[in-house]
């Protein structure tokens, strides 16, 4: 039986965030955390009440293994992991969060026989609103990806996908967030232009989208039907959206979505 249920090795936002719902699952004490310096680590497993140690000790000791570094760490990582994880001869499972990076890569590199789940979180799962795609290697059964989906379950919603699409879809569910953020910006900037102090402005937006973001997923109408439900002949909200395409709006948001989805190609393709 593995001293941990789970190890990061990298623990910025996005391992944080998960190592955050895996505490609420097990506890913190059945989590290790290992980050750049001591330091960093001691300060992030002080906040959960789990342990931290060297990159080595958590790909010894944990029953998931979590690798969360850039992809172009991978390797600098892998000296230092990989020899303890080909040595393991207990049951383990390596998680990686590494964008770009597919299973065959990951197995060249954690070893063949290795059972490998790669991940493509977001970062609202450290408040448990969360969406994290995954995909496995051919030897990880269903009741080990029942074993994960239950530790990460608070953290939102966790969804298997084939691997030929996880990267389109991180575009949209691991990018997604930070063009929200800047749309909500943008529209607490025009309500400010308007009138309103930032922090309603902002508090206002925001409530918006959580607002109608339910309401779409609770109804199931398209997005479509949602806005054509909002405007009114001749009204203000047609003006509106007659501005945003306009400044071509929709084009602009699935360009960026697109570059994205290819950024992370371009990522998996240097390793």
């Amino acid at each position: 039986m593995c001293k941990f249920e789970a190890g990061f090795v990298g623990c910025g936002n996005m391992g944080f965030a998960l190592a955050s719902a895996a505490a609420k699952k097990v506890t913190g004490k059945k989590i290790i955390l290992s980050c750049k310096t001591a330091e960093h680590a001691k300060e992030k497993a002080e906040k959960l009440g789990a342990a931290y140690g060297q990159a080595e000790e958590a790909a010894r000791d944990a029953r998931f293994v979590f690798i969360g570094v850039k992809p172009g760490n991978l390797y600098e990582v892998s000296e230092k992991v990989s020899p303890v994880l080909k040595e393991r001869t207990d049951e383990f499972i390596v998680v990686s969060m590494l964008a770009g990076v597919g299973l065959k890569t990951l197995g060249d590199v954690f070893g063949r026989k290795a059972k490998i789940i790669r991940i493509m979180p977001n970062t609202p799962a450290l408040v448990g609103e969360g969406l994290t795609l995954f995909c496995t290697s051919a030897a990880v059964t269903q009741e080990e990806k029942k074993e994960f989906s239950e530790l990460l379950g608070f953290s939102g919603v966790i969804d298997e996908i084939s691997e030929n699409l996880i990267d389109a879809a991180s575009a949209v569910s691991g990018c997604g967030p930070a063009f929200l953020y800047m749309f909500a910006d943008a529209l607490s900037e025009g309500a400010v232009y308007c009138g309103l102090k930032k922090e309603k402005a902002l508090y206002y937006a925001l409530t918006m989208i959580k607002g109608s973001c339910a309401l779409a997923l609770e109804t199931k109408k398209h997005p479509g039907v949602l806005t054509d439900e909002v405007c009114s002949p001749g009204g203000s909200t047609i003006e509106g959206v007659r501005t945003l395409e306009d400044a071509a709006f929709s084009g602009n948001v699935m360009e960026a979505v697109i570059n994205a989805y290819k950024k992370t190609l371009e990522l998996g393709r240097r390793q």
